[in-house]
């Protein structure tokens, strides 16, 4: 009896380990096939960004999403990370020249690893004292540290560069895995095995008691300090591995477009985290490289179909905040519960009718958008999804209208249905 126990349990764990699996070796098949498919310099110029980010949204997740630390600053530590990988860059420049010292022998593919020390070394020395307060008071005190390291940006221009920044060349050094980083294919390869690492190693993170404590730090730190543990320190050591990866995404960052600037280290960058984690979803650790996808995608490709691009940006993150604060990760994660549960069937009609009408909702306000923004830019045809509404014409604005009423219709003779079902 205990033998058949004993087997039982064994393939039940291979099972689990096999199905653990699945993910990555999707992951790693579809890093391996993009550059099959888009094989364009735009397209690699695309999917490095996405790489960067998706390291950079998971770094700041780890922050938010894990230990409960709202973060305006979070690009201080991607920025100076990058700005140590841009000067060990330089420094294989020199060293390359001069044929001997220790940079010479350091290849440019390992930049990233020189950007995580310093990201992590930055965490180091400011989160002891940060990481004494949460909340509120942490956040403030992230955004005012992202604005005084920018402003140092531009009063040492001798580690900075200034305005301009500092350029660097990847072309450098010893070559690793035959790598040469000229061609958009070479500097694919690199971000992607960096992305896929740095994924990986933050997944693993998850699974430490760290990780477990973190999670346990943001939902009730009290409970935590009860039983033995200091918050304080946990939170310090996250900052620290928080910023480790932050830096990680920097140094890729440094290879990937070979100049930096103090913009880097501001709010901007830092806002940008804080989209893609919340888009994506901040309760689920797939949730901010959907949402690093999704941000970079419109950040890059919108702005060739309308002038109102960052205003979809902007409104598209207060719908989610607004209407689904678990982020799109979250609402994959409720179609998978319901599904595990079998009442995906009973749930489906709701969830159906509230897509509907966010779909209505969305393009009755993308038409009156592009009717404003018509108005105002002087054009004489709005177009939307292939339909054309003469500019200063009634037909636009009253299908923006009708959409806008039925969406909202739609959305409130449905809600009880999603109510019942929840």
């Amino acid at each position: 009896m205990s033998d058949d126990m004993t087997a039982t349990m064994t393939r039940s764990n291979q099972r689990f380990a096999l199905r653990g699996l699945v993910p990555w070796l999707v992951f790693a098949a579809v890093l391996l096939i993009l550059p099959f498919i888009f094989t364009d310099g735009f397209s690699f110029t695309l999917m490095n960004a996405i790489g960067i980010n998706i390291v950079f949204a998971l770094s700041y997740n780890m922050l938010l999403g894990q230990g409960g630390m709202l973060s305006f600053g979070h690009a201080v530590f991607f920025g100076l990370g990058s700005y140590a990988a841009m000067h060990a860059m330089i420094a294989i420049d020199d060293a390359s020249y001069a044929g001997e010292g220790f940079w010479a022998h350091v290849p440019v593919v390992a930049m990233p690893l020189i950007g995580m020390i310093g990201g992590g070394l930055v965490a180091l020395v400011l989160g002891w004292p940060f990481c004494r307060r949460a909340g509120t008071a942490f956040a403030m005190i992230t955004l005012g540290l992202g604005e005084m390291i920018a402003a140092a940006g531009q009063m040492f221009p001798s580690v900075f560069g200034g305005e301009a920044g500092i350029y660097g060349n990847r072309m450098v050094g010893p070559q690793w895995f035959g790598l040469e980083l000229a061609q958009a294919a070479d500097v694919y390869w690199f971000i992607a095995f960096w992305t896929f690492a740095g994924v990986l190693a933050m997944w693993a993170f998850t699974r430490t008691p760290l990780g477990r404590l973190s999670n346990a730090v943001r939902d009730n730190a009290d409970r935590l300090q009860f039983i033995g543990y200091q918050p304080r320190n946990i939170r310090f050591l996250v900052f620290i591995a928080s910023g480790s990866f932050g830096g990680l995404a920097g140094g890729m960052a440094a290879v990937n477009y070979e100049i930096i600037t103090p913009e880097s280290l501001g709010l901007i960058p830092s806002g940008l985290a804080l989209l893609m984690a919340a888009v994506g979803g901040l309760g689920v650790f797939y949730g901010p490289i959907v949402g690093a996808v999704l941000v970079t995608l419109m950040n890059s490709l919108l702005s060739d179909y309308s002038d109102a691009s960052i205003l979809y940006v902007g409104l598209i993150f207060l719908s989610i905040v607004m209407f689904a604060p678990r982020g799109l990760g979250g609402g994959i994660e409720h179609v998978r519960t319901a599904y595990r549960e079998g009442s995906l069937a009973r749930r489906l009609p709701g969830w159906l009718g509230g897509a509907a009408a966010v779909l209505l909702i969305a393009l009755g306000l993308i038409i009156v958008i592009e009717m404003l923004f018509a108005g105002h830019g002087g054009g004489d045809t709005v177009d939307v999804f292939g339909i054309q509404f003469q500019a200063g014409g009634a037909t636009g604005w009253l299908t923006g209208v009708v959409a806008l009423v039925v969406g909202v219709l739609v959305m409130r003779a449905t809600r009880k249905n999603r109510e019942v079902n929840a």
